[in-house]
């Protein structure tokens, strides 16, 4: 058998390519939409890529089921209760998938989303117990899917939240302990709250470890796995959607258009944002007015789709040689819509200065000058509840990021804002949207929470 997992640090996500070494025919597992990693793995091992399963319909991240469909001719295998609007297999519980002696085997795990299944891998057909099962957002190392994420779509946490205490605990906990578990997502994720750093794990560990595998009642496990979720970004609906749709095919092969200075400002006066995605510093020093730093080097994409709508078209600003990343990443959660990128930025940027404004970023000590003046500065914590929980500064208004653009009238504009995070990527990201929107002070807290809290700790001996 070759196995195979995909980890893309930035969307903490995970597919996987599982093929038979005699017959070469191949299955891809919840592929991201830039494909070409999977189609050179399948060409240096000369194998034939005939079917491409989503374990449900993703809300964080755009599959790329259509543009393997499209390229190898493998048909698209879903859940029995999924409906799309392009062609699928839909998958019973319980059927086998043979790729020769390598056999997948099926089984539904509703309550992320009602169509999820979970996959067992068998090494050899004839095995009783299976090499592993990919869990989907069913099962993750540490965790479990959350059930809220469709609330909007017409299904309440307390329907997918009894679906999954029965997939969790009665399904996969009936596995044996032996059997590896390869879930979609790891640590960082919005689609759930305490997820491992570790990519693998058996169910033997999660049956020991696992707070929401230990024994409990129905009741008993949603109200622990709808506690403390963080806020979902912005374009998870628009995500869980599209990926149900015929939509348009991303190409790799096509670059981000350069724009010289003048049609840059002239697509930007037309509406379009600026997203600005230099480090925090560089763009404190100096960027376009009105802009959004969503800086590349962290969870560039999803932030970027917390802060982004997507009926909106994108104006980049990257360092050099970055450009065809950020377009690639911005794809990944279905943010089409660029409309090229700036040259050279700082050099633009010496020929419009009156365009140009700098961003107040504050250290832990002038903070706390700030606050004992006689006008002290609304702290706005842009965390999400189960960080907040575990500490912070007091009196802080809390926000999270996801949810800001949302709530921006509940900032007040009469006076100065401090926005911190845990270390400082996020507050920079809300800060900028807090300018955009038109709040005249607002600076952000270099360090965050951490530098915050490494201040007032009592001194040692």
């Amino acid at each position: 058998m070759i196995f195979s997992q995909y980890y893309l640090d930035c969307l903490s996500q995970a597919s996987y390519l599982i093929a038979d070494e005699n017959t070469r025919r191949a299955v891809v597992v919840d592929p991201r939409r830039d494909i070409a990693e999977y189609r050179a793995d399948a060409s240096a091992h000369g194998l034939t890529i005939e079917a491409v399963v989503n374990t449900h319909f993703h809300a964080d991240f755009i599959a790329g089921h259509l543009e393997l469909a499209a390229t190898t001719g493998a048909w698209i295998g879903y859940g029995q209760r999924a409906k799309a609007d392009y062609p699928i297999r839909k998958l019973a519980d319980g059927e086998r998938i043979s790729l020769g002696d390598v056999t997948l085997q099926i089984m539904e795990t509703p309550g992320h989303t009602p169509e999820s299944i979970s996959i067992l891998v068998y090494e050899h057909a004839d095995d009783e117990v299976p090499y592993a099962v990919l869990t989907g957002d069913a099962l993750f190392i540490g965790d479990v899917g959350r059930p809220d994420l469709l609330a909007s779509l017409g299904h309440t946490a307390e329907q997918l939240g009894a679906m999954l205490y029965d997939s969790v605990q009665h399904k996969l906990m009936a596995l044996s302990d032996p059997v590896r578990v390869f879930p979609a997502h790891g640590a960082g994720s919005a689609c759930g709250k305490n997820l491992s750093t570790e990519r693998a794990s058996t169910i033997g560990e999660q049956r020991a470890t696992n707070y929401a595998c230990t024994p409990m009642t129905a009741e008993q496990f949603l109200a622990l796995v709808t506690e403390g979720q963080p806020a979902a970004p912005g374009y998870f609906v628009h995500d869980a959607v599209l990926n149900r749709r015929d939509h348009t095919l991303f190409d790799a092969t096509n670059p981000p258009t350069p724009l010289a200075t003048d049609d840059f400002l002239t697509a930007r006066t037309g509406g379009a944002v600026v997203l600005d995605t230099r480090d925090a510093p560089d763009y404190a020093t100096g960027h376009l007015r009105g802009s959004l730093n969503v800086p590349a080097d962290g969870r560039f994409a999803e932030t970027a789709g917390s802060v982004v709508r997507p009926d909106q078209r994108i104006l980049v600003i990257a360092a050099q040689d970055r450009e065809e990343e950020i377009v690639t990443r911005l794809a990944r959660i279905g943010l089409d819509d660029v409309a090229g990128y700036l040259r050279e930025p700082e050099a633009a940027f010496l020929t419009m200065p009156e365009k140009i404004d700098r961003a107040s970023r504050l250290t832990v000590t002038e903070l706390r000058t700030a606050l004992a003046g006689q006008n002290p500065p609304v702290v706005l914590d842009v965390r999400n509840p189960g960080e907040v929980a575990a500490g912070a500064i007091d009196k802080a208004v809390h926000i999270p990021l996801a949810q800001l653009p949302a709530r921006l009238g509940e900032v007040p504009t009469d006076g100065p804002v401090v926005v911190y995070c845990k270390g400082g990527y996020r507050s920079s990201v809300a800060a900028s949207l807090l300018r955009r929107a038109g709040h005249p002070d607002v600076s952000d807290l270099l360090g965050g929470y951490l530098a915050w809290q490494a201040a007032h700790q009592p001194a040692t001996a």
